[in-house]
């Protein structure tokens, strides 16, 4: 069927029928209740919790295996003798030499687990997370599905990734829970780091390389290194599916070279089953929003260092909100490749033979990756600041405080209606529980005389040039974006409806669905949307906004109610500094201004940046949100 056949037939029936089929509703989903995990910390002594007795439950399939034998084991193994050989051949080298330097990759790369350094850091974060968060909560029936799953199969753990606090804290609630501590892949970036990048070491971390270029036989001590530690159940895997911390708040595209890994040894028939464990972590306040906001503006990302750590303990007289951590429902790999892999294409050569996974196999990976992020997005916390600074970005002149109050309260009740998990604390006056969020985050907006209004109101007034001054306003507005950003998820696909009925200028369905096709297409490179799933998301789409009233869906087109402006004017609005970013970026793709930037890299961005930016103060144009410097990175899928 082609496209206009299917959505036909997601729409041959009433809109009532359509909705009660529709193929993705959020609303049907039960979540978990959380549980705050430093109320009992506040009580007793941290010292005696860290040197606690530790009993993890264990896979049933744990195979006793020290460092020092794993290694053995990997350095042995047939795989990468016969990578070794290969590469022997190509290089001219010996086969001991080359063994050596496998040898010696493997002794930079590999983790040394020590329970003492574990106690130590469980003590430090104790004391530090009491004075960060005010609560850490936790969904413990999460926790209890995770203790079965690591009984029954190799787990791997895939954390969202918004904060260098996320590996940190997974360990901590691990240890908590007597769960088994997982081995988790790290940038090289920490091992540099004095006396802090060995004690990762003996917490777990493993490091590897930010890219591997074509070195077949890192790949390969690599791959093998993981591999072991699963057919071997030694230890939970923990990777960040995104690659690295989204300095935007918004889910990145997936990376799935270590999602393959983790995969292969079921593709073999190694392992009869691996569970996947989509974690979702949210902050109310984010450590390092106002260094993403200067990195995405130009300013380069201060190298990590043990005296950088020190210098950064400021943080802890700062109050960062509360924290929630939920562990999603384990994803059975055997399930997911069920009719989408033919493993049978495995047998065809010797397992220690290394394979490029096939087109199917690809686009399986991809297809997975991008439901694991999906989940991670639906299980994200919100708290009431994503609602504000949704509506203080698109008022850029201020508003009244009771006018703020009335339109987040609105704007509640229609993410609630869309599925968001929200965290809005019950039997507590709307306007107290803005009064309180506006007190967290009051470094980024002013209140003066009943008016809210974004602002820089940190630290001494000084004079400052106009450009300096635009900067400063940026970061503030940048900063917000994150937040707002972690909202989008809810409103992206009724967004994306909304955007293609104003675009289409006609009311027939097959239109709006072309229009919506071409957006989705757009913003593939830019949002969390599976391969595949167009007519889905329409579908989607145009249920929650029938649902809430906003339109209605005849046999042949789509039709705005009386009471539906505002919501699609408001959800138009949510897209609009995305449609202006991607405006603008063609710009750049000329070949004089291309080449520039290959050239100049850095340089030529933080030009570019400086003259828009520069350009709107001249203007005063608040919308500096559009001129992130993640536009420049993503590949327009025009």
């Amino acid at each position: 069927q082609n496209s206009s056949d299917l959505l036909h037939s997601c729409f041959d029936r009433s809109g009532t029928e359509m909705a009660s089929r529709a193929l993705y509703s959020v609303m049907l989903k039960k979540r978990d209740d959380f549980e705050d995990v430093l109320e009992e910390r506040r009580r007793s002594s941290d010292l005696r919790y860290a040197l606690r007795c530790y009993t993890p439950t264990l896979y049933k399939g744990l195979v006793p295996c020290k460092v020092s034998m794993l290694k053995s084991i990997v350095l042995q193994s047939d795989h990468l003798q016969c990578v070794i050989k290969q590469v022997s051949s190509e290089s001219g080298d010996s086969t001991e030499c080359v063994a050596e330097e496998a040898s010696l990759i493997l002794d930079e790369m590999a983790h040394r687990m020590q329970l003492s350094t574990v106690r130590f850091f469980v003590f430090t974060l104790s004391k530090a997370f009491k004075r960060l968060f005010r609560s850490v909560c936790v969904n413990e029936e999460g926790i209890q599905r995770l203790q079965q799953a690591v009984q029954e199969h190799p787990v791997v753990l895939l954390p969202s990734h918004r904060s260098y606090m996320d590996f940190l804290m997974m360990s901590y609630l691990l240890y908590m829970f007597d769960l088994p501590l997982p081995v988790i892949a790290a940038g090289m970036d920490f091992m540099s780091m004095k006396f802090i990048g060995e004690m990762l070491r003996m917490s777990g971390a493993f490091f590897i390389r930010r890219s591997f270029g074509g070195d077949k036989l890192y790949w390969a001590v690599f791959s093998e290194y993981v591999k072991t530690m699963l057919r071997k159940g030694y230890a939970p895997i923990e990777f960040f599916l995104e690659g690295t911390r989204s300095r935007t708040c918004k889910s990145l595209t997936p990376k799935t070279g270590l999602l393959n890994i983790v995969m292969e040894p079921f593709f073999k028939g190694e392992l009869f089953d691996v569970s996947l464990v989509p974690v979702s972590i949210s902050y109310e306040r984010v450590l390092e929003e106002s260094l993403y906001a200067r990195e995405l503006l130009g300013v380069p990302k201060p190298k990590e260092s043990t005296s950088g750590l020190l210098k950064a303990r400021r943080v802890l007289s700062e109050d960062y909100g509360s924290m929630h951590v939920y562990f999603g429902h384990p994803v059975s790999v055997r399930s997911l490749a069920e009719g989408k892999i033919k493993r049978s294409q495995y047998n065809l050569l010797p397992r220690c033979i290394p394979q490029k996974p096939s087109v199917d196999t690809h686009e399986f990976l991809n297809d997975a990756a991008f439901r694991l992020v999906r989940i991670q997005e639906e299980n994200m916390v919100l708290k009431p600041w994503v609602l504000i600074a949704t509506l203080l970005l698109q008022n850029p002149d201020g508003m009244d405080l009771s006018s703020l109050t009335e339109q987040t309260d609105w704007l509640r009740h229609l993410a609630l209606a869309f599925g968001a998990f929200l965290d809005w604390p019950d039997h507590e006056a709307c306007s107290e529980v803005i009064s309180c969020s506006l007190a967290l985050h009051r470094r980024l907006l002013s209140v003066s005389a009943g008016q809210v209004q974004l602002s820089v109101t940190d630290g001494p007034q000084v004079e400052t040039t106009p450009e300096e001054a635009v900067f400063q306003r940026a970061v503030v507005v940048l900063s917000c974006a994150s937040y707002r950003n972690q909202i989008l998820h809810v409103f992206l696909r009724p967004a994306l409806l909304a955007v293609a009925m104003q675009s289409a200028n006609s009311n027939r369905k097959d239109d709006i669905y072309n229009c919506f096709n071409f957006l989705r297409n757009m913003f593939s490179n830019e949002f969390i949307l599976c391969p595949g799933d167009s007519v889905q998301d329409f579908e989607e789409a145009c249920y929650l906004l029938m649902k809430r009233g906003v339109l209605q869906v005849l046999e042949h087109e789509i039709v705005m109610s009386a009471s539906g402006q505002s919501t699609l004017a408001f959800l138009c609005s949510v897209l609009d500094p995305f449609l202006q970013g991607y405006q603008v970026t063609p710009y750049t793709q000329c070949a004089n201004v291309h080449y520039c930037a290959k050239v100049w890299g850095s340089v030529f961005l933080s030009f570019f940046l400086s003259f828009f930016l520069s350009f709107n103060y001249s203007k005063t144009v608040f919308n500096i949100d559009n001129n992130r410097k993640y536009f420049l990175g993503n590949k327009s899928a025009y």
